[in-house]
C-alpha cells in the first residue's frame, strides 16, 4: 500500500471524485472529476511528469515560473514538467474530468501558497 501522500485527495484537499485507473512504483494514470468551481491546489512534484488529458468539461490548468494559463477541452492534453507550480480548475459549468498520467519516476506531493 503506497504511503498517505501519494493520494493527497485523502487529507490535503476534497473533489468529487478520483479514481486510480493504473499503478506501478514510476507510473501512474488517476481519472479525476471535479464538481463546478473545485481545484486541485497549487502544487508541484519532483521527478515526475503530469500530462493531463480532458475527458468531460473544461479544465483549466495555470503554472508559475514560467507563469502561463491554459484550457482544455475534451480531447486536448497538456504536460506540466517537474518543478513546475500547477493549480488545476474546473471551468465549465458543469462536472469536468480529466485523466493525468503521472511518471517516469517516483510520484511526490507538494503544496504550495495559492
Amino acid at each position: 500500500m503506497p504511503d498517505a501522500d501519494t493520494r493527497p485527495w485523502e487529507d490535503q484537499f476534497a473533489i468529487e471524485d478520483t479514481e486510480i485507473v493504473a499503478e506501478t512504483p514510476e507510473l501512474r494514470a488517476v481519472r479525476l472529476t471535479l464538481a463546478p468551481g473545485q481545484v486541485v491546489p497549487w502544487h508541484w512534484h519532483s521527478a515526475i511528469d503530469d500530462r493531463f488529458i480532458c475527458l468531460e468539461g473544461a479544465i483549466e490548468i495555470e503554472t508559475r515560473a514560467p507563469r502561463s494559463t491554459t484550457r482544455l477541452a475534451p480531447g486536448n492534453e497538456h504536460v506540466v514538467p517537474p518543478k513546475v507550480a500547477h493549480i488545476v480548475r474546473n471551468v465549465a459549468q458543469g462536472t469536468s474530468r480529466f485523466m493525468v498520467i503521472q511518471g517516469i519516476g517516483l510520484y511526490d506531493y507538494h503544496p504550495v501558497g495559492g
